[in-house]
C-alpha cells in the first residue's frame, strides 16, 4: 500500500496573493488540483493525506471531490518538519511519497519512479543534477564569502521524496530536532543511510514567488521551414549526424535541413528573422561550417535577449534514405546541444509519396515548431 502526503501548510506570504498560493490559478487549474491529478493518474497511490491550514481545509476538500478524490486533512505545523511528522502519523501505508504541493509539475514518471526505488532501496529522491556552480560559504565580519565550490556530483533536491514508512519514521524519532532539516531527505541520511536519486526535471520547480505563478504567459512560438537539394559527392547531415546515402544536401555549410528549420524556429519565436540575417551565405566565413555551431550561436542569441527553450518538434520530409532507424540519435544528440530534455524534443518522418521535389528524391524538407518563454520580463 502505497500513501502520499501532499504539504499545503504554508502561509504563502513570499508570493504575496493574501491567501493559500495552492488556490491561484496557473491557466484553468490550481496548483494543487493540477498536483493532485498528476498523483491520481499513475493509480499508484491508495491514501491521501493533505497537510494544511484550518481555514483551508474546506476549499481543498471540495477540489479534491472533484477530482474524485477523498483524502485525510490534518493540521500543519510551524514548521515543514513538523508539517511531515503530523503527515506520518496518519500513513498507514509501507510506503510513503512526500510531495510538495507547491510543486504542480511533477510528472506521473517521476512519481512512479521514487515509488520504485523506494521498494527496492529504501528511497527514492528526485533530483536534478546542478548546471550551476554551487558554493559553500561562511561568514566573516558580517560578509559572506565562498569557501569551496563546485559542480561535480551535485544535485538539486525536488519532491516528490518516497520512502519505506517504517524507515522514514524511525529518522524522525531519532531527530532530536527534526526543525533542523530543510526536508526528509537530509533527515534520512543522517539517521538511516544514503537516499537513492531519482532524476527529476527543472520544470519540476517550485512556486515560491509571484512571478513564478506567470505559468504560459510569456510562451512563444516559432516555425521555420527550409529544403535543400540532394547531390552526389555530399555527406548527408541531419540534426549533426551523419546519416549513410548515396547523396548529401547541398548548401553553402553542411546544408543540415533540420537543424537550419530549427534555428529559424528558434528566431521565428523571438521575432529576429531568420538564419540568412545572422549566417549569410555570402560570407565565408561559413563556407561548409558544421550547423551545430550555428545552432549553438542561435541559442546563444536566444539567451541574449532573454528567451528560452521549452519545446522543440520538426517533421523530416523524405523519400529516401529510411529515417526512423536515426531518430533517437538525432534527438540524443540535439539535446545535448539545445540543453533540453529528450522529452522535449519531438522528430517525426514522412516520405510525400512520390509528389514534387522530394517525392521524385531531388531534395530534402524540414518543417519545425519551437516553444520558448521569455524570462526576462
Amino acid at each position: 500500500m502505497v500513501s502520499a502526503i501532499i504539504t499545503c501548510a504554508g502561509t504563502g506570504e513570499r508570493a504575496g496573493f493574501g491567501f493559500n498560493k495552492l488556490l491561484k490559478d496557473i491557466g484553468g487549474i490550481t496548483p494543487i488540483e493540477k498536483c493532485l491529478s498528476t498523483f491520481k493518474n499513475t493509480s499508484l497511490i491508495n491514501q491521501y493525506i493533505i497537510v494544511c491550514r484550518d481555514e483551508d481545509e474546506e476549499t481543498f476538500k471540495k477540489l479534491a471531490l472533484s477530482l474524485g478524490l477523498s483524502p485525510t486533512f490534518v493540521r500543519g505545523g510551524s514548521t515543514r518538519a513538523l508539517s511531515v511528522m503530523a503527515g506520518l502519523n496518519e500513513t498507514d501505508g509501507d510506503i510513503v511519497v512526500i510531495h510538495d504541493g507547491a510543486r504542480p509539475f511533477v510528472t506521473e514518471k517521476m512519481i512512479a519512479e521514487s515509488i520504485a526505488a523506494a521498494k527496492k532501496y529504501g528511497s527514492g529522491i528526485v533530483a536534478v543534477p546542478s548546471t550551476d556552480t554551487v558554493c559553500d560559504c561562511e561568514e566573516k565580519d558580517g560578509e559572506i564569502f565562498a569557501v569551496s565550490s563546485s559542480r561535480k556530483n551535485k544535485y538539486l533536491v525536488q519532491t516528490p521524496q518516497t520512502f519505506k514508512t517504517e524507515l522514514i519514521k524511525k529518522a524522525y524519532a531519532a531527530a532530536e530536532n527534526a526543525e533542523e532539516f530543510t526536508d526528509e531527505s537530509g533527515v534520512y541520511e543522517k539517521y538511516i543511510g544514503a537516499c537513492k536519486i531519482v532524476v527529476g526535471s527543472p520544470e519540476n520547480k517550485k512556486l515560491t514567488y509571484r512571478e513564478d505563478f506567470s505559468v504560459g504567459k510569456n510562451l512563444s512560438c516559432g516555425t521555420g521551414f527550409d529544403l535543400h537539394r540532394l547531390t552526389e559527392g555530399r555527406k548527408l547531415i541531419l540534426g549533426g549526424i551523419e546519416i549513410p546515402h548515396t547523396k548529401g544536401l547541398l548548401g553553402h555549410s553542411d546544408a543540415d535541413v533540420l537543424l537550419h528549420a530549427v534555428m529559424d524556429a528558434m528566431l521565428s519565436s523571438a521575432s529576429l528573422g531568420d538564419i540568412g540575417k545572422f549566417f549569410p551565405d555570402t560570407d565565408p566565413a561559413f563556407k561548409d561550417i558544421s550547423s551545430v555551431i550555428l545552432l549553438e550561436k542561435v541559442k546563444e542569441i536566444l539567451k541574449k535577449y532573454g528567451y528560452k527553450l521549452v519545446n522543440v518538434t520538426a517533421v523530416i520530409m523524405a523519400e529516401k534514405p529510411k529515417l526512423s532507424p536515426f531518430v533517437g540519435k538525432i534527438r540524443k544528440n540535439m539535446s545535448d546541444i539545445l540543453e533540453l530534455d529528450e522529452s522535449k524534443i519531438g522528430i517525426t518522418c514522412t516520405t510525400l509519396e512520390g509528389i514534387g521535389t522530394v517525392g521524385r528524391e531531388e531534395g530534402i524538407a524540414v518543417q519545425a515548431y519551437v516553444l520558448t518563454e521569455k524570462t526576462d520580463g
